[in-house]
């Protein structure tokens, strides 16, 4: 078998094929079977079938060199998404004893030209492991990031290596940062949520002061289902009074006041007059008028495309304070015969 350590790399336009390779010659391709009759037959380019044909043929006898490596390369540039391809490369990489700092370079570049591709995204978190080292992983989760924001492949190695190596200093003023460039960012809404329930939890404290955030950036967009998504997460943290205790109420009724009429609004609206319908068995006629008003109004006007379940939600709350009105006059007693 011939060491092709110092041959020489060829770029497109003097790409030579392998099977024209001299340091080749010892190899017997191995084509492509699809079967006699393939239903759909892919037409590859001739550099595809050829780098391929060599590839399962190294594969196949299990070489494990240089020049093995080297052909993986060739492999995944044409088809960085090959499952086969990234493992043999990462069992090459580990007999051959390379420099896995060179490997977190290499794959850096095709996440930099991939950056929606699984198995890059997976090769770099295996090689950080290997290294136990994950010193560039926010950083180059932040420029893939910066390219699109809600990248999900960047958003799991990210949380991945925060977890991994303990990195959570300084994210949430990261998120913050994607927040005030879009409010609407419901990948950052949720990287806020992960990083709190794997710090500080959800203590008094943390709702009080994630609350208030959030309110502020409703105030911003009234209409953004993400930030009124996050308020309900935090919520389930808190005490069955709390939301009372937040001003909660005051905060819809100045967003209600000042023309708002969002259907997440009316939502959350809904959701505090049903605790307070159960909470208040004064006042509930009067608290379930305006449930179903509201109710009334997201599925005649402002969420039509879910009428039928308002409809539904106020045939819940009208049959739950039924029911408690008549736990009441049980409760207090009635005329004796």
């Amino acid at each position: 078998m011939a060491d092709s350590s110092s041959e020489e790399l060829y770029d497109d336009a003097i790409w030579v094929f392998y099977k024209d390779r001299v340091s080749w010659k010892d190899v017997t391709p191995v084509p492509q079977d699809d079967g006699p009759h393939p239903v759909v037959a892919i037409s590859y380019t001739e550099k595809f079938v050829d780098v391929y044909n060599y590839f399962r043929a190294i594969l196949k006898s299990g070489e494990k060199s240089e020049r093995a490596l080297h052909l993986t390369k060739d492999a995944l540039d044409l088809n960085p998404a090959n499952y086969t391809v990234w493992q043999y490369r990462r069992e090459l990489l580990k007999h051959l004893g390379k420099d896995l700092t060179e490997e977190l370079e290499y794959v850096k570049a095709m996440i930099e030209e991939n950056t929606k591709n699984y198995q890059v995204w997976h090769h770099r978190r295996v090689i950080s492991e290997w290294l136990n080292n994950g010193s560039s992983e926010l950083e180059l989760t932040e420029a893939a990031l910066s390219l699109d924001a809600k990248n999900y492949h960047a958003w799991q190695h990210r949380q991945w290596a925060i977890r991994h190596f303990k990195l959570y200093d300084g994210e949430l003023n990261f998120v913050d940062r994607l927040l005030v460039d879009d409010v609407r960012n419901n990948s950052a809404w949720n990287q806020r949520y992960f990083v709190l329930k794997h710090t500080t939890g959800f203590t008094p404290d943390i709702i009080r002061q994630e609350v208030e955030y959030t309110k502020e950036k409703i105030r911003i967009a009234s209409n953004n289902e993400s930030a009124w998504n996050y308020l309900d997460g935090i919520l389930l943290h808190a005490e069955q009074n709390m939301a009372q205790q937040l001003s909660l109420q005051e905060f819809c009724e100045e967003l209600y006041g000042a023309g708002s009429r969002s259907p997440y609004l009316l939502a959350f609206m809904v959701n505090l007059l049903e605790d307070q319908i159960e909470q208040q068995p004064e006042k509930r006629p009067e608290l379930l008028q305006k449930a179903l008003a509201l109710c009334d109004a997201l599925a005649k006007e402002h969420d039509v495309i879910r009428v039928a379940y308002w409809k539904y939600i106020a045939r819940v709350l009208a049959s739950k304070a039924s029911a408690n009105n008549l736990s009441s006059d049980t409760r207090g007693g009635g005329d004796t015969i």
